[in-house]
């Protein structure tokens, strides 16, 4: 860059230069801060809304099992151990099923915890 400069200031032209963010990269560091202000608990948690947090949690209920499906049986199951096509099957459902488990347990727990929230609030008024 400073080599493009120089030779831009020899011939007498200006070289203005502009970063432009990727805009994956600013949406991804959002969606982090939503899903880990979900999870965090009510007291350091923003006003969220009630909204925010099915849709999250939608979202995770819909990609995480598939997702942990797919990775776990042809990276885990068939890369790494060596298992067979119809026992990868099983293990990696396994897996999913325990996925869905980890994120209706989160659920509850954001969801309760935003409810006792408003009912102390609501008393307090």
């Amino acid at each position: 860059m400073g080599r493009v400069r120089e030779r831009a200031r020899a011939r007498g032209v200006t070289v203005s230069v502009t970063v432009v963010p990727f805009p994956a990269l600013a949406e991804m560091e959002r969606l982090e801060k939503t899903t880990w202000s979900v999870l965090q608990p009510p007291e350091l948690r923003n006003e969220g809304s009630t909204l925010k947090t099915l849709l999250v949690f939608t979202a995770l209920m819909v990609t995480l099992p598939v997702g942990l499906y797919f990775s776990s049986k042809s990276c885990v199951f068939e890369g790494t151990l060596g298992m067979s096509n119809q026992d990868s099957y099983f293990y990696a459902a396994i897996v999913a099923v325990v996925a869905v488990h980890v994120v209706l347990a989160l659920f509850v727990y954001v969801a309760w915890n935003e409810g006792s929230r408003q009912w102390q609030e609501g008393k307090q008024d």
